[in-house]
């Protein structure tokens, strides 16, 4: 249960910036509207989520699976760094809202990868391991749902 109430434990923590734009294109002459967004995307295990026995444990010998890795919080862009580059026209508060749900998806293609899932999961089997040596137990093992 002390394991279970830590959460969420994040193993893999990405910092990230995109640069995005878009245009409008009329008559009269071109809209554009450009930003550059920051966000921190962190990746773990919420720990609600594991499974009565994901703990066991045999003499001196402990298994622990954990529940898949995934990012933690959709909320990592840092609004209060977002900057507008470029903004030449009129535009809505949609507009903008639009611009910053791309750069979260684009965000999430270039962090959310096998790379860095796999880095995730090494962190984990460390940090996990590293917590049960400190509990006295000799062999553990690290299994991911």
């Amino acid at each position: 249960q002390s394991v279970r109430n830590i959460g969420q434990w994040e193993f893999l923590t990405i910092s990230d910036e995109e640069i995005v734009d878009t245009v409008r294109r009329s008559f009269f002459g071109d809209d554009e509207l450009s930003r550059i967004y920051y966000g921190t995307l962190r990746l773990g295990s919420d720990l609600s989520k594991a499974k009565d026995n994901f703990i066991k444990v045999n003499n001196d010998t402990v298994v622990v699976t954990l529940p898949p890795i995934t990012l933690l919080d959709h909320n990592f862009l840092d609004e209060a760094r977002t900057r507008s580059l470029i903004e030449d026209g009129k535009w809505t508060e949609n507009d903008r809202a639009a611009l910053t749900k791309k750069a979260e998806r684009m965000m999430q293609k270039r962090c959310l990868v096998s790379a860095n899932m796999k880095k995730a999961m090494s962190n984990a089997n460390i940090q996990v391991a590293s917590l049960f040596h400190a509990l006295g137990y000799k062999h553990v093992k690290v299994e991911i749902e």
